[in-house]
């Protein structure tokens, strides 16, 4: 047999599977802002530009007639063999201006439109001009000139510092928290949704608990069943239907053999009292009527299916009387003494008195055979709707007593009997809703229980 493993629920794989995902996303998702943020310069070392402004800041004077001149400074002379394509243009907010190197078109005469701008950075759109365009820097500085404006665009490349730390603060102050709250989110939200969604499950679920032998014809409802599921909801139907087509079949099968055994049964039992008295006949007759027995009772399980729809206010009292007389002259020829003991008034469930008494007549039958031919078979019936018929046999094994209801199970293999008796108590019992069970009797031997729904008494 193979072993059976626990399952895992789909809550469970969800979330293993959302988690690492949503991981996977918001990185690359913070790649791609850091991508974008380098792209546009935000993430390049702009102390170069600083460093330029302050070094003209330091150089810039005025000659003998007033005009912006720059002094040949140290600072100014390494700057300028550091950085080969080095430009800055200064104006001071006369209008007058002084520039070095190669200054860009874009940027030549647009001092004069920001004078009212103490600093200001001047980029360009991503996606629609040249990415090796470097922004522009502006800012108003005071010199020993006077106050001017500066602009210049010596960039600087990115360091490996920089990048660490911005990577850093990135995942720690937006990275983290996202995936937090995320995760958060999906372990909320994950539950409510697979609960949702699969609703209609739990409908089918209860649906096919209630199946049995009893409940033919039951099918399991695709109302909110998932379109996912819905295949295997609808294969089970299929399979439903299959099966009580081939039950239908069977108990056809049964029930014709059996009526086919009743005729040549009773022609045989004819032919057999005609012969003459003697030890062979009587042991024949035996047989036969133990054939006969089979045969109805084959019978009375195939009509078990029938009997719910004639359901109505059955007197146990009056069952249990009719039984034990009927029973009476069979125990007494078999050495025992019978009795019947009742509360007083009507003791009433609701059922198919044609099957209760089948199922009582059943139990005493079997007292009779298996109580040793002696003692006392007690019958009686309480307000419970309790049926108790109790034998001074030899009693029922404890490790029995589970299986002896069913089909075809002997305590003894040479035992004469059919073995579908007491199999059609339980059935007649779990028909009414109520169960038979086998305990000790307390004078010795077994005592069946064969217990049922009461109808509460009328006030």
């Amino acid at each position: 047999m193979t072993p059976l493993v626990a399952a895992s629920s789909l809550r469970s794989r969800l979330l293993r599977h959302l988690v690492p995902l949503q991981a996977a996303l918001l990185s690359l998702l913070l790649l791609l802002v850091l991508g974008t943020l380098g792209a546009a310069g935000f993430l390049l070392d702009n102390r170069d530009e600083d460093h330029v402004i302050e070094v003209v800041q330091q150089a810039l004077a005025r000659d003998a007639a007033g005009q912006l001149t720059l002094s040949p400074t140290p600072d100014l002379q390494r700057l300028r063999s550091e950085i080969p394509d080095l430009w800055f243009v200064v104006r001071d907010r006369s209008g007058q201006s002084i520039s070095e190197g190669m200054v860009p078109p874009e940027f030549a005469k647009i001092g004069g439109a920001l004078d009212h701008i103490s600093q200001a950075r001047l980029g360009w759109q991503l996606l629609h001009d040249d990415p090796r365009k470097p922004a522009a820097r502006l800012k108003r500085v005071d010199t020993s000139a006077g106050n001017v404006q500066i602009l210049t665009a010596s960039q600087g490349k990115l360091t490996g510092s920089k990048a660490v730390l911005t990577t850093a603060a990135m995942f720690l102050g937006l990275g983290l928290p996202a995936l937090a709250l995320m995760v958060l989110a999906t372990f909320i939200a994950t539950p409510m949704v697979v609960r949702r969604a699969l609703g209609g499950l739990a409908l089918a679920a209860e649906q096919a608990g209630q199946i049995d032998i009893h409940r033919r014809g039951t099918r399991l409802s695709l109302a909110n069943v998932p379109a996912e599921i819905a295949p295997l909801v609808s294969a089970i139907n299929d399979a439903l239907a299959r099966l009580d087509q081939g039950y239908a079949r069977q108990k056809r099968f049964v029930a014709d053999a059996a009526h086919e055994l009743r005729t040549p049964i009773a022609i045989l039992s004819t032919r057999l009292e005609a012969l003459p008295a003697g030890p062979d006949k009587t042991r024949l007759l035996q047989d036969t009527a133990r054939l006969a027995t089979l045969a109805e009772q084959l019978l009375d399980i195939q009509r078990l299916d029938q009997s719910r729809s004639r359901f109505t206010p059955v007197d146990l009292v009056a069952v249990g009387q009719s039984v034990t007389a009927e029973l009476a002259p069979l125990a007494i020829a078999a050495g025992y003494e019978i009795s019947f003991d009742a509360e007083p008034g009507r003791i009433e469930t609701i059922g198919d008195r044609a099957a209760i008494e089948r199922a009582l007549t059943n139990l005493v039958q079997n007292a009779i055979q298996h109580g040793g031919r002696r003692g006392k078979i007690g019958i009686s019936v309480n307000r419970a709707a309790v049926i108790d018929v109790r034998d001074q046999g030899s009693g029922v094994p404890a490790e029995q007593r589970s299986s002896i209801f069913e089909p075809f199970y002997r305590l003894q293999q040479l035992d004469r009997g059919a073995g579908l008796g007491l199999n059609l108590v339980r059935e007649i019992a779990e028909l009414h809703g109520g169960h038979v069970a086998v305990l000790d009797n307390s004078a010795g031997g077994a005592c069946f229980r064969l217990t049922l729904k009461p109808v509460p008494a009328q006030p």
